[in-house]
C-alpha cells in the first residue's frame, strides 16, 4: 500500500502504544509500518533529498503534534508513553484524528495560532505533506523548472562553448581532481569521435575520454557504436557521452555489452549536474533547517 501521510499516522501513532507502557521513537516507526502493513522497499523510501526515510519523517512529525496536544508524553530522550487525555480520546471510539481534531485541545489550538496565520491554519488542515517534505517538493519544482530553463539556454551556445561546460562539469564533479591540467578539449577536425580528456589520476595513467554532442534529436545506436570505435582506437576502457537531447532505447542497451565502460548522460541529467555542481547557476538564497543536537545537552554522570 502507499505509504500514509502524517494525519492518518495520528490514531495508529495512539493505539499502538495504548497499552500505557514508555516506547522509543524507532519502535513506535516499526509499530505504526507494522499497523499499515507496509513492505520493507516502503519503509526504506527517502525523501527526495535522500536525508531520512519518508514514513520515519512523517511519524516524526505526528509525535510532534501529538506531543503539542497532550495526547502523548515525553518520557525521557526519544521515548513516549500516552497521556490520560490520549487515552480518554481512544475511548471515545474516533475513526480518524486530525488536525481538525488536534484543534480541539487549548495547548495545541495556542501554538499553532501562535506560530502560524489563520488562513494558514485553515490550509494546513487540508495538508497532508509535512513541513520537511512540502520543502522538498517545492525545491524540486523550482529545480525542474530552472533544469528546462537552463538547458534551452545551453542549446543555444555554440559546440564549442558547449564542449567547455562539459568539461568544467566533470572537473567540478571530481574527474581529475584539483589538477590544473587535469582536462583539456580535443574536438575539431579529425577527433575520431573524442570531444575531451578528463584524467583520473595525478600522472594522467587512467583516462577518461568524452563525446559531446549539442544536439536535439535523439541520439541513436550508431552514434554510441562509433563512440565506442573511438575508445578502441584509443585503446580507452573509459568514455562519457553527454547530450542535450536523448537517447534512444537501443543506444541505452549498446553499452551494456561493452566490455569498456560508457556512461551516457542526457539533457535533462546534465542540467541537474549543472544545477548540482553550481554550473552556470548560483545560490539565490539559502533555507537552513536545525535541528536539536542532543550530544550537546547530554551531561557525564
Amino acid at each position: 500500500m502507499a505509504i500514509p501521510d502524517f494525519q492518518s499516522c495520528m490514531l495508529p501513532f495512539l493505539k499502538v502504544i495504548s497499552d500505557g507502557k514508555e516506547y522509543s521513537i524507532s519502535e513506535i516507526i516499526d509499530k505504526v509500518s507494522d499497523y499499515f502493513g507496509l513492505s520493507k522497499e516502503e519503509r526504506e523510501l527517502l525523501l527526495p533529498s535522500g536525508n531520512q526515510a519518508i514514513i520515519n519523517n512523517r511519524v516524526g512529525w505526528t509525535r510532534t503534534y501529538l506531543l503539542k496536544a497532550g495526547l502523548i508524553k515525553r518520557t525521557k530522550r526519544a521515548h513516549y508513553a500516552i497521556t490520560e487525555e490520549g487515552l480518554k480520546l481512544l475511548e471515545s471510539n474516533p475513526d480518524k484524528i486530525n488536525i481538525r481534531t488536534l484543534m480541539n485541545y487549548e495547548d495545541f489550538r495556542k501554538w499553532r495560532e501562535a506560530t502560524v496565520s489563520g488562513q494558514a491554519i485553515e490550509d494546513e488542515q487540508n495538508r497532508f505533506e509535512t513541513p520537511e517534505e512540502a520543502i522538498e517538493k517545492n525545491a524540486k519544482l523550482i529545480n525542474d523548472l530552472l533544469a528546462d530553463e537552463l538547458l534551452e539556454k545551453v542549446k543555444k551556445m555554440s559546440p564549442n562553448f558547449f564542449e567547455n561546460l562539459v568539461l568544467e562539469l566533470l572537473l567540478k564533479m571530481g574527474y581529475g581532481g584539483a589538477l590544473k591540467e587535469a582536462g583539456s578539449l580535443t574536438g575539431g577536425p579529425g577527433d575520431e569521435g573524442i570531444d575531451g580528456i578528463i584524467k583520473e589520476d595525478k600522472l594522467g595513467l587512467d583516462m577518461i575520454y568524452l563525446q559531446a554532442k549539442r544536439w536535439d534529436n535523439v541520439v541513436g545506436r550508431p552514434e554510441i557504436q562509433k563512440f565506442a570505435g573511438a575508445l578502441l582506437g584509443k585503446k580507452a576502457s573509459k568514455g562519457i557521452f553527454i547530450t542535450t537531447s536523448y537517447f534512444s532505447k537501443d543506444a541505452e542497451d549498446f553499452p551494456k555489452s561493452l566490455d569498456k565502460k560508457i556512461v551516457l548522460i542526457d539533457g535533462k541529467k546534465l542540467a541537474e549536474l549543472m544545477i548540482e555542481h553550481n554550473v552556470g547557476v548560483y545560490v539565490q538564497k539559502t533555507i537552513e533547517i536545525k535541528k536539536i543536537d542532543n550530544d550537546y545537552f547530554a551531561e557525564e554522570d
